[in-house]
């Protein structure tokens, strides 16, 4: 694709130090996209690379122009502060993307109470508020764009037994998502989920799936990025309410190669990890 369909739009983003949500950020700043920030990553983690400044200078180098907000999405006034901070530095808001999430594969009995409700916090709560403070001003841009990084709701026993805090705190999100996306049809917001087939190779699968093990058999969140490239240059009106799958995404773009996007260079298709929530 030749075109740069993003170039000198606004994107407002939960989270995106690093992993997806960072990728996603690069492809969008490669069109000469604004993209702020809105993380708690102020200072260096002792074991996860990336803040929300180093974010910013990578967001910067690929082409794009970069608002590095400190703040918590579970805080109401950083939500508040973050919009009107991005309406002010760019003169509006076109995307809204929820990236900022927490896991925790605990079973019921053993998950902690303050791991339960971080999840619903962040990844629920986040994704309402943030998007709710956003759609006064998505109103009045041209092709606005709601996305959550969360899966299709798949109420097999599977899913629901496998995890359950987790479960609903990630199809909290898709509800919120699906809600929005009927409540403000009428004004032309769309909003969308996305969620990959396979694992991604982020510090999320690394430090809380499998290991290196695990990484070695997963995709690099670049794939993520295309996909979701895709998803937000569609028509707005015609293109919401979806929970959409990122290889289908990609296979109607055209993409009928998926090799490159191994994280290790080689490994074939059937030998990927599949991701959860989808049979």
């Amino acid at each position: 694709m030749t075109d740069k369909l993003l170039a000198g739009k606004t994107i407002l983003m939960s989270g995106g130090s690093r992993g997806i949500g960072l990728a996603i950020a690069l492809r969008a700043a490669r069109d000469g996209a604004n993209i702020a920030l809105l993380a708690k990553t102020d200072t260096p983690h002792p074991k996860l690379e990336g803040t929300v400044h180093t974010a910013a200078a990578a967001i910067r180098e690929a082409g794009g122009n970069a608002l590095p907000i400190v703040g918590d999405v579970r805080d109401d006034s950083s939500v508040g502060e973050a919009v009107l901070t991005c309406r002010g530095e760019f003169g509006g808001i076109d995307i809204v993307v929820n990236n900022a999430s927490v896991i925790d594969l605990s079973g019921s009995l053993e998950l902690a109470a303050k791991k339960y409700d971080l999840m619903q916090d962040v990844n629920v709560r986040g994704t309402f508020m943030l998007s709710r403070a956003a759609v006064p001003v998505l109103k009045d841009a041209a092709n606005p764009h709601i996305l959550s990084l969360s899966p299709p709701l798949n109420l097999s026993p599977r899913w629901l037994g496998a995890h359950t805090g987790y479960t609903l705190a990630k199809y909290g999100m898709t509800m919120a998502t699906l809600g929005m996306a009927a409540e403000f049809a009428s004004d032309g917001i769309a909003a969308n989920t996305l969620w990959p087939r396979t694992t991604i190779a982020t510090a999320a699968v690394q430090f809380a799936l499998g290991g290196d093990r695990m990484m070695k058999v997963s995709r690099t969140p670049e794939i993520y990025a295309d996909a979701a490239y895709e998803v937000l240059t569609q028509p707005a009106r015609s293109f919401t309410g979806q929970t959409l799958v990122v290889e289908d995404v990609l296979a109607a773009a055209g993409v009928t190669d998926f090799s490159g996007y191994a994280a290790v260079p080689g490994t074939p298709d059937d030998a990927l990890f599949p991701d959860i929530f989808l049979d």
